[in-house]
C-alpha cells in the first residue's frame, strides 16, 4: 500500500523521507472551534526508541512502530513492524480501523469525555 491509499479524512501531516510520517485526521474539523485542535487524532510511523525518556524518540532502532494517538498523553495501543513499507501499511489498516469504528477509543480515556466522545462518535459516523 501507498499513503494515497489513506482513508477519507486522514492526511499526511509531515513525512520524512525514509522516516517518520505523522498521519492526522480530519485537521479541518480539529480548529479549537468545532473540535479541541489538541484532539487532534494522529498515527505516528517512526523507528525511534519507543521510550518515553527525553530525547529517545530520535535514537532509531531496528523496528518500526505505528502509534495512534487521541490526544499528546491519549494513546491507543502500538504495533511493531520490521520495516518502513510494512509499517506504512499497517498504519493505513489503523487509519481504516478509526474510520470503521473499529477502534474502542473510549476505553483509553481514565477520565470519561462523554460530551467529546458523543460528538467524535458522530464525526466518524458511529453509532452506538
Amino acid at each position: 500500500m501507498t499513503l494515497a491509499e489513506l482513508p477519507t479524512g486522514w492526511r499526511v501531516w509531515n513525512e520524512e523521507p525514509d522516516g517518520r510520517i505523522i498521519l492526522a485526521y480530519r485537521p479541518d474539523v480539529f480548529d479549537s472551534e468545532t473540535f479541541p485542535a489538541p484532539c487532534l487524532p494522529t498515527i505516528y510511523v517512526t523507528n525511534g526508541s519507543p521510550q518515553r525518556r527525553p530525547g529517545a524518540g530520535s535514537v532509531e532502532t531496528d523496528h518500526w512502530q505505528v502509534k495512534l494517538f487521541l490526544e499528546p498523553e491519549v494513546a491507543v495501543g502500538t504495533d511493531s513492524f520490521d520495516d518502513r513499507p510494512a509499517a506504512i501499511d499497517g498504519a493505513i489498516e489503523t487509519a481504516r480501523a478509526f474510520d470503521d469504528g473499529g477502534v474502542d477509543y473510549r476505553a483509553a480515556y481514565q477520565v470519561p469525555r462523554e460530551a467529546y466522545l458523543d460528538r467524535l462518535d458522530e464525526l466518524i459516523g458511529r453509532e452506538e
